[in-house]
């Protein structure tokens, strides 16, 4: 769930920073990349040296570097991320966080965030009950930021209540269900995504095929499904189970492929045309196995139905997305298959990179649409999808 995620952990000055050390090992551990932004008084608890060394990143605490300069940018660490943990939350961090106060790095990040915020509290009993802290958290709950409730039990100030931050395991489950509750998003949608090899008969025995194993597809199917959305998987021939959530309806040839695409994009939002299809197909086939001659065979192919251009001509405000995979002049091969098609972004990777293509666990694209292009690094095909569906949803917003 949080492998190839983008953390930043912010840090205050609690005692109970002791514990970050222990979640940001976790969140590392759990693949993610974690950047720590620590307030001055939090170094008073843990050092940077100890963060910097789990995070295998540099420790952020004041705006720019005094030794050269060099400025450490909030907006830019707010635009990276895909969540912003604060733990632990001291009741005066919330307290600014509530009310718009910008006077140190870990809050004007907060301010600039895009992405999910939670907040872990830490305090003495007292100071957590108290009515200022709790219209604080409430203002803060108003504003869209997780509470991570903390729990019970022997506090710094031998009081024992309420107070205390949650345990890392504890915390680290909660920000995977953040991600899970993102998922939901498309709720109420339905696309069609289209995944795997056709086969063309050429007679009972041989036919004509490629090396798709679909399971790019299959992760953009599943990663829609996580997100809410009704999917309907028209797919090719594959080893892969269907993922779960997910209408599977298997095809065999581009024909059938095609008859199933116009069937049913009428009634959904839109569609992925992630399947290989082949772009041509015997022109006939035979009733019996051909047999091996003493010559040369020829078989005549003809011109299979172009399921993308024919959805794209039908799509009204449907969102369609497709596929590029391409050998030579990559991006003006995909740039004008995105215009001939009508798609509103196209997804491109090249096999002349070292990891993209088929049957791999990992791929390597660009996304093109007709404003801009973004090239993504190599990553798992799973992530590879939550970047797709992540542009579906900007596109739909």
């Amino acid at each position: 769930m949080l492998k190839g995620k983008h953390i930043i952990l912010g840090i205050t000055g609690s005692i109970a920073a002791y514990k970050s050390a222990v979640l940001c090992r976790l969140l590392v551990g759990a693949g993610a990349e974690v950047r720590v932004v620590m307030t001055s008084l939090a170094k008073e608890f843990i050092t940077p040296l100890t963060m910097a060394t789990l995070s295998q990143h540099p420790i952020l605490v004041d705006f720019f570097n005094p030794e050269n300069g060099e400025w450490n940018s909030h907006v830019k660490l707010g635009e990276w991320a895909d969540l912003y943990l604060i733990a632990p939350a001291t009741a005066n961090t919330m307290a600014k966080m509530a009310t718009g106060v910008a006077d140190n790095l870990l809050l004007t990040t907060y301010l600039s965030a895009r992405c999910p915020v939670a907040v872990a509290p830490a305090m003495d009993l007292d100071m957590y009950a108290h009515v200022a802290t709790q219209r604080n958290m409430e203002s803060l709950r108003r504003d869209g930021v997780h509470i991570i409730e903390p729990g019970s039990g022997f506090l710094a100030s031998g009081l024992q209540g309420k107070g205390r931050m949650a345990e890392p395991a504890d915390i680290v489950k909660a920000v995977e269900e953040l991600f899970s509750e993102k998922k939901k998003s498309l709720e109420g949608k339905h696309y069609l995504v289209t995944a795997g090899a056709t086969i063309e008969a050429i007679d009972p025995v041989r036919f004509i095929s490629n090396h798709s194993s679909g399971k790019m597809g299959y992760a953009v199917a599943e990663a829609l499904a996580q997100r809410g959305a009704r999917v309907t998987l028209i797919s090719g021939r594959t080893a892969l189970d269907c993922p779960k959530g997910v209408e599977r309806v298997d095809v065999l040839s581009a024909e059938d492929m095609y008859n199933a695409c116009c069937e049913r994009f009428e009634e959904s939002d839109g569609a992925v045309m992630c399947a290989a299809v082949a772009d041509y197909t015997p022109a006939t086939v035979a009733d019996q196995k051909l047999k091996k001659g003493d010559g040369d065979m020829s078989i005549a192919l003809k011109r299979t139905h172009d399921i993308a251009a024919t959805l794209g001509q039908r799509k009204g405000n449907r969102l369609l997305v497709g596929f590029a995979m391409e050998t030579e002049n990559e991006q003006s091969n995909a740039e004008g298959k995105l215009k001939r098609k009508n798609f509103d972004f196209i997804v491109l990777n090249s096999l002349r990179r070292e990891g993209a293509g088929f049957r791999g666990d990992t791929n390597v694209v660009t996304l093109i649409d007709a404003e801009s292009r973004e090239e993504l690094p190599l990553m798992s095909k799973r992530d590879v999808a939550e970047h797709i569906v992540d542009k579906m949803e900007h596109l739909l917003k």
